[in-house]
């Protein structure tokens, strides 16, 4: 039996069809399904119910499935015993990257890590969506909290940022300026919407058990930052931003910042993988590599200093 196609039976199980696997795999459905059918007949048991366009497992195959999510496992720990730091990988990794502006660090560290490693494959996808990472074939993700809440994943802070309320002299000439938290709510704030329609309109100030939260409103909602900053310097309202985002708009007087006497609340940006199968060998060396780069002192790494607005 080969550990590709008992790899490639976990990808169908897990994705929930022939279609949706080759997809992934970026194989030919007639590809996925003769090496389907040639494990059925290695094993002399069918693994699959087959209606239609539908599958389901069989009862074998639910158990076969469950014993061999251990093999695999040990496998690659024997693997990753087997094979030094700097042990050449290959493979495919894919990558989930929320798009949050001025990460550019994070980017050249891909890239930096696909140089150590030219054997490996690796893509990138640009997106807001929360889905199940196993089901859709994904590695590891950056993303913010509010995106992992009730995932089964594991999730390590890399880089953090300081947010603020921002908002252009023309719209405060116009609007009396905010000078306590509770007057943010009376204001026009720019909303935040991820795609599993989860919206984002209670913001926060301080940290820890400081932390003050506001439920705000407003006539626009988004998911892109970029848009979310041009809503404030149009003048149609406040918005709550990364302030190294709003950094040269306030140099220009183009933006103030507002309400400076809270300390600011910290967001987190997470490097997140599956928690409920293995991690490959190139995810687990990804994920170790990252961690040394961003996290060298076991605390994630502010995204000022990051992009190089602040020196290290």
């Amino acid at each position: 039996m080969k550990t590709e196609d008992l790899a490639l039976f976990h990808r169908i199980v897990e994705s929930g069809s022939l279609v949706t696997a080759a997809d992934l795999l970026n194989l030919p459905k007639s590809t996925v399904s003769r090496r389907l059918q040639s494990l059925e007949e290695e094993l002399n048991v069918k693994l699959f119910h087959r209606q239609s366009r539908a599958i389901s497992l069989t009862a074998a195959g639910s158990l076969f499935y469950q014993r061999s999510l251990g093999i695999l496992s040990q496998l690659d720990e024997t693997l990753i015993e087997m094979t030094g730091d700097d042990a050449e990988l290959s493979g495919h990794l894919r990558i989930q990257m929320f798009p949050l502006p001025e990460t550019v660090v994070l980017n050249r560290l891909i890239f930096r890590f696909m140089a150590l490693h030219p054997k490996l494959t690796v893509e990138v996808i640009d997106s807001t969506e929360v889905v199940d990472m196993v089901k859709h074939n994904l590695d590891v993700a950056f993303l913010i909290e509010q995106s992992i809440e009730g995932q089964d994943v594991v999730a390590k802070p890399v880089l953090t940022t300081e947010l603020g309320f921002f908002a252009s002299p023309d719209y405060l000439a116009h609007h009396d300026e905010p000078r306590t938290l509770e007057d943010i709510a009376a204001h026009n704030v720019a909303l935040y919407r991820l795609i599993n329609g989860k919206v984002f309109n209670e913001v926060e100030v301080g940290t820890g058990p400081d932390t003050l939260k506001v439920r705000v409103q407003g006539n626009f909602c988004t998911n892109n930052l970029i848009m979310a900053r041009e809503f404030a310097l149009q003048g149609k309202g406040i918005t709550y931003l990364p302030t190294e985002m709003c950094d040269t708009y306030l140099a220009s007087g183009q933006l103030r910042q507002l309400l400076t006497g809270y300390q600011s609340h910290k967001g987190e940006c997470f490097l997140v993988y599956p928690s409920r199968r293995f991690v490959s060998l190139a995810c687990r060396r990804f994920v170790d590599f990252i961690l040394q780069e961003l996290t060298p002192d076991g605390k994630p790494l502010s995204m000022r200093v990051a992009t190089g607005a602040e020196p290290i």
